[in-house]
C-alpha cells in the first residue's frame, strides 16, 4: 500500500502555546527556526511528516525574554531530535 503523502512534501506543524512563550516575536523567532532546521534536514535525509511541540516555558530566567544563550540551546535541541 503506498503512503498518501507519497511524492509530496513532508507536511510540518509546529505548536507554541503562549503560556509556554509569553512574546509573540519570542514565538515567531522559535518558529522560524524550527522550519529553517527542518528545511535542511528534509533535503538531506528527512522523508517523514514532522511535528515540534514546545513542552517547557522558555525564558523565565529571563523574564520571558528569548536570549542569545536559550535560543542556541533550543537549535542544539531541536537538531539533536531531527
Amino acid at each position: 500500500m503506498a503512503s498518501p503523502n507519497q511524492g509530496a512534501k513532508p507536511d510540518l506543524g509546529i505548536a507554541l502555546a503562549k503560556k509556554l512563550a509569553k512574546r509573540a516575536v519570542d514565538r515567531n523567532r522559535l518558529k522560524r527556526m524550527i522550519r529553517e532546521l527542518v528545511r535542511g534536514a528534509q533535503t538531506t535525509h528527512l522523508s517523514r511528516d514532522v511535528v515540534v511541540k514546545l513542552k517547557k516555558p522558555i525564558g523565565r530566567e529571563t523574564r520571558g525574554r528569548l536570549r542569545d544563550k536559550e535560543k542556541e540551546d533550543l537549535r542544539l535541541q531541536i537538531a539533536g531530535l531531527i
